[in-house]
């Protein structure tokens, strides 16, 4: 978003800034946060084009995971985390699961970030032992309270999600649910401890 030199502060260093010049920062940053989810939904559709080898795009696969949730009854959270959960590709492929957790982190609970943050050792299960790796780095976690919730994921939605035949909901589909998610976060160390609890 462009705005013009009078909406701008005049400070060069943030020693200098008044609080008059931070609301006024403030106020700016809550209408280019107000923009997140069109900006993922963005993401997810640069998403077309990738996952060379596979039978489907990584958006089609990020589809077919998010659709297999909701068909299952899993809440709106999770079903967000589904399809978002391969964002990260875009930016990291070599850490795209720690990418996702991050952007999501604020507005998803503990155990739905934890399995976005895992799932990349997770999914390993399936396929590392192919590739001469260990499928089961994922043990190094065994008893984690998140454990079983990240490998129903994997087992469940996403190392299944690779079907041409599938018929997937469409992207359309999932942004109210995205809107509602993303638009407050549940913490942030931008929020004031009451906006936490609120």
């Amino acid at each position: 978003m462009a705005y013009d030199d009078a909406e701008k502060t005049s400070f060069h260093a943030m020693t200098e800034g008044t609080p008059e010049q931070w609301a006024e920062i403030v106020r700016h940053a809550a209408t280019f946060r107000a923009g997140l989810t069109d900006r993922l939904l963005g993401q997810l559709r640069m998403l077309e084009g990738g996952l060379d080898g596979y039978a489907v795009t990584r958006l089609e696969h990020s589809l077919q995971t998010a659709t297999r949730a909701h068909k299952d009854g899993r809440d709106e959270e999770y079903v967000v985390c589904a399809l978002l959960h391969d964002i990260g590709d875009l930016m990291g492929p070599a850490n795209h699961a720690e990418i996702g957790a991050v952007i999501l982190k604020p507005y998803v609970s503990e155990a739905n970030h934890w399995m976005l943050d895992k799932h990349g050792v997770f999914q390993g299960y399936y396929f590392f032992h192919h590739l001469g790796l260990d499928r089961d780095l994922r043990e190094q976690y065994r008893g984690h309270p998140h454990f079983v919730h990240c490998a129903e994921f994997c087992h469940q939605y996403d190392q299944n999600s690779f079907d041409p035949g599938y018929e997937s909901m469409p992207l359309e589909a999932f942004e109210p649910m995205m809107r509602r998610v993303f638009a407050r976060p549940k913490q942030s160390i931008y929020l004031r401890p009451e906006a936490k609890s609120a």
